[in-house]
């Protein structure tokens, strides 16, 4: 009889292990379909304070049908994004075509002077160089396999195909999350529908507690990205004296790379720095601040860095700690763990998988003492597991009362 059970097991897990390969192997397949779904849940979870404001309206005690304020919603975060767009591509592609144009060996040779002291010095120190080294000239030789129109065409020819693949996503994305917006309900009885009915209620809850923080952390991962522009763009405009047109331009493209946790702040810090001198020193007109060129080097190191610390101590623990309640240190080590497997990629997906995680542990297993110490006595919502407890020790109560009544009958 036990070995029976044994085999029972075995076969059991079997089909676990094949399930379970099947689902991945679909979900690889239609990847895609599965891209679709996940931005329009991101889309989906950034309007769903602006849902709940439209649906808490109300004109005599009624309100519009849910559809409309769905499609309102919808209608509010495109116009915001091609508002974004139209204003800032003009800008970006502005400065792309100065660089683009820029005269780089003239505009070396006008900071050699500069330049001079840091020749001498990398060639005392490093010997191997040789005696006829000039930073400028490898710059020069860098910049002009960087800045090679030919490379272009290859781009130009792909575009017609970008156009179409981008066409197809964007209507699939809205066309999801009109749905996951208007019935806000949708996903979650799906996922009931997949579980054991004694499951159902942790796993409702779970999915509104899922909901609410990623909701949270991507409404402020967005307020984090405008700030860190914000700073960039009043340092560059009034410290440096970059013009309008280059500051917001650099500013844009420092916020949107603070979308990678910790390094992206050096990465948009080290791009602005660059163009920056270029647009100074490189570009025809350029403007700036007229200080000697370590200076205003110095200049953009100090703006950069200031925006790093205010993202720092201000906005990230703002976003990663209070939007999703999970302590600084234990982000930073997530954070961490996830470059390390799966690189950049790896750390912008690591914070929404973590807060998923988290709220599952907190739910199903927050009876293990690591979990309940990792997620604290009261962040793991004991009330409500204790009441599903108590539900399902109520539904067991009932089913073991039936029989005895029967019987007694």
């Amino acid at each position: 009889m036990e070995k029976e059970r044994s085999i029972d097991r075995l076969a059991r897990y079997v089909m676990m292990t094949a399930g379970a390969a099947v689902i991945l192997a679909i979900c690889w397949f239609f990847r895609d379909v599965i891209i679709y779904i996940l931005a329009a849940s991101i889309v989906a979870l950034i309007g769903k304070p602006l849902m709940n404001f439209f649906l808490s309206l109300r004109i005599k005690g009624k309100g519009l049908p849910a559809w409309l304020y769905a499609a309102l919603t919808i209608i509010i975060i495109l116009g915001s994004f091609v508002l974004i767009v139209t204003m800032l591509v003009p800008i970006i592609t502005g400065i792309a075509k100065d660089v683009s144009m820029a005269n780089v060996e003239s505009a070396a040779m006008s900071v050699a002077a500069s330049l001079k002291s840091l020749n001498e010095f990398l060639m005392n120190t490093f010997p191997n160089l040789g005696s006829d080294f000039r930073i400028e000239r490898e710059v020069v030789k860098n910049l002009k396999e960087i800045i090679n129109v030919s490379e272009f065409s290859a781009l130009i020819g792909s575009a017609a195909s970008f156009i179409a693949n981008f066409g197809v996503g964007l209507f699939a994305v809205v066309f999801i999350s009109f749905f996951f917006l208007k019935d806000g309900n949708l996903f979650e009885n799906i996922l009931a529908a997949l579980v054991p009915d004694r499951h159902e209620l942790n796993v409702r809850a779970a999915y509104n507690d899922i909901m609410h923080l990623l909701s949270r952390y991507f409404i402020g991962l967005i307020v984090e990205m405008a700030g860190v522009a914000l700073i960039d763009f009043l340092g560059l405009m009034f410290i440096a004296r970059l013009g309008f047109n280059a500051s917001i331009g650099i500013a844009v493209i420092c916020g949107v790379m603070n979308i990678i946790p910790y390094l992206g702040p050096w990465l948009g810090g080290a791009i602005g720095s660059v163009l920056a001198i270029t647009i100074r020193y490189f570009c025809m007109g350029g403007t700036g601040l007229d200080v000697g060129f370590w200076v205003f080097v110095l200049i953009l190191v100090g703006i950069f860095c200031a925006a790093q610390l205010i993202d720092n101590y201000i906005f990230q623990p703002i976003v990663y700690s209070s939007s999703i309640k999970a302590n600084v240190l234990e982000i930073f080590i997530v954070l961490m763990m996830a470059g390390h497997i799966g690189g950049i990629l790896g750390m912008l997906v690591a914070i929404p998988c973590y807060t998923v995680l988290r709220v599952i542990a907190g739910r199903f297993f927050g009876h293990v003492k690591f979990v309940r110490k990792l997620i604290g006595e009261t962040d793991g919502k004991t009330d409500g597991r204790a009441d599903g407890r108590a539900d399902e020790g109520a539904d067991e109560g009932a089913d073991e009362a039936k029989p005895d009544k029967t019987a007694d009958k």
